[in-house]
């Protein structure tokens, strides 16, 4: 599948220039869902795989409400994060290594991508895991990046009479 050649994106996308063409024609296709589908599943397929691929097909299966995916690529992306900045598995190791960086920009990006992973196992009906998730978040920040939110949620208070 070939992506039309006219398109345009966004100047501050950080992806080479055959990602931008298939990521520009999902866009463009939005509406044909296996077309879209197939220039984002063809950009995930690059040999070199970009944050800025992977958080672009997260929003699309996110979006599509393709949870199972969006979900899959979301770990993706926390996982390619981690093992770029070495960072350890464990959650209380890697828990003062995040607080120390907040204001890093591919910190912030984990931590939204990992809160995101929260949202969707919520969605999937994961409860205990995305409790996890939003309980870790809330150990870095209950508000910014929605583990209050979520908590709420999944832990709603009964209604006094």
């Amino acid at each position: 599948m070939s992506p039309p050649t006219d398109l345009a994106c966004p100047s501050w996308l950080a992806v080479s220039a055959s990602t931008q063409d298939l990521l520009a024609a999902a866009a463009q296709t939005w509406d044909d869902n296996a077309a879209s589908e197939g220039y984002i599943r063809a950009a995930l397929a690059q040999p070199e795989v970009e944050l800025d691929a992977l958080v672009s097909a997260y929003r699309y299966f996110f979006y599509k409400n393709n949870d199972p995916v969006a979900l899959e690529v979301a770990i993706a992306l926390c996982d390619r994060i981690q093992t770029d900045r070495q960072w350890p598995q464990d959650w209380d190791a890697l828990k003062p290594i995040l607080l120390s960086q907040l204001e890093d920009l591919t910190v912030r990006l984990y931590l939204s991508a990992y809160a995101a992973t929260g949202l969707v196992r919520a969605r999937l009906g994961q409860i205990d895991a995305a409790q996890t998730v939003a309980h870790q978040m809330q150990q870095i920040d209950a508000k910014e990046f929605g583990a209050d939110v979520l908590l709420s949620i999944l832990n709603p208070v009964p209604e006094e009479d």
